[in-house]
């Protein structure tokens, strides 16, 4: 197991400087100079010394090679650069805003899993065939929503129409519920889609006929037996759910004025603040990556043939517990 969780770490290291050096060659190349942005883009009042001046003090007057070497190195000490715009190092400014994104993608997590797996849970428990054709029907629908629109349709509805909660600003736990909302629908209906699929795959399996032969309750079938089984698919994309949040918070933070890392990203882009920029794509790709590697961790739990090393198989074998081969273990 510790070789197994060496190995995945030294595939997220790869994964963070992939991503930190992409992110590095594209924002360098784009057209635009940050510096004139930051003398207001007016020539006439800033003279070419000065441009010139603050380019060597960001160093941007250095060949690119050079500059990539040197952010590397102070990305590995734990120095993210200084803010183009506003002079302030760059882990202030997104240790900052971290908080109240945690908050909405935290809640925005939790309603789409209740939301994804309930709905899931539902068309695939209930008798009635039209009443699941419709359940099913639904989470293509939400993932097709875009978020925008639909975070404005809830404000229109909860807080002018019905006052209910705050339509922006950052004013308590109430200012919580509609970006969280807005963020959970098109994540809760990709959760939906894969889980139903699914959950109606592993309940034609052999295992589960014989869990019915031996007189199963409906709900222990359904969530003792297939649940624990067609969970797998929809855990596999715990990444992508969690990249799908921090997308997110882009656009809902936008429409609800709320401060975080999306308003972060939205005005360094526009700034061209490349140190910022970079930060915030070295904070997402590190999220991602530690989605991703507790997934990888938690899968053995749920299920042990899927440990590939071939210690931890032998191990399995000695302790007797079944290890899937062949297909199976590449499943």
């Amino acid at each position: 197991m510790i070789r197994y969780v060496l190995l995945r770490l030294g595939q997220a290291l790869v994964v963070l400087w992939a991503a930190y050096t992409v992110s590095f060659i594209v924002l360098y190349t784009l057209p635009g100079d940050p510096v004139s942005l930051l003398s207001g883009g007016d020539a006439s009042d800033v003279t070419p010394a000065q441009l010139d001046a603050l380019r060597a003090k960001f160093g941007l007057d250095r060949p690119l090679i050079v500059q990539y070497l040197v952010h590397l190195g102070g990305v590995l000490t734990g120095h993210l650069g200084t803010s183009i715009q506003t002079g302030r190092p760059v882990t202030a400014i997104i240790g900052e805003a971290i908080p109240p994104t945690l908050q909405i993608a935290a809640l925005g997590f939790v309603f789409a899993i209740v939301l994804g797996a309930g709905l899931a849970i539902l068309a695939a428990y209930t008798r009635s065939r039209w009443l699941g054709t419709l359940l099913l029907s639904l989470p293509p629908l939400g993932v097709a929503i875009p978020t925008f629109w639909f975070g404005l349709l809830l404000i229109q509805w909860f807080s002018f129409a019905i006052p209910l909660f705050p339509a922006t600003g950052d004013k308590g736990p109430a200012s919580l519920v509609l970006p969280a909302v807005a963020l959970a629908v098109p994540t809760g209906a990709m959760i939906a889609q894969l889980l139903s699929k699914s959950l109606v795959t592993t309940l034609r399996e052999p295992y589960i006929d014989t869990a019915w032969a031996k007189g199963a309750s409906r709900p222990r079938v359904h969530l003792g037996h297939a649940l624990r089984n067609a969970a797998l698919p929809a855990l596999t994309v715990t990444g992508l759910i969690v990249g799908q949040l921090l997308a997110g918070t882009v656009v809902v933070e936008t429409v609800f004025s709320r401060p975080g890392i999306g308003r972060v990203t939205a005005t360094a882009v526009q700034q061209q603040d490349i140190p910022v920029v970079q930060g915030v794509v070295l904070f997402a790709a590190s999220a991602f990556v530690l989605a991703n590697l507790a997934v990888d961790l938690v899968y053995p739990l749920l299920d042990p043939r899927i440990v590939l090393p071939r210690t931890s198989r032998r191990a399995l074998r000695a302790a007797g517990q079944p290890v899937a081969v062949g297909a199976e273990a590449r499943a």
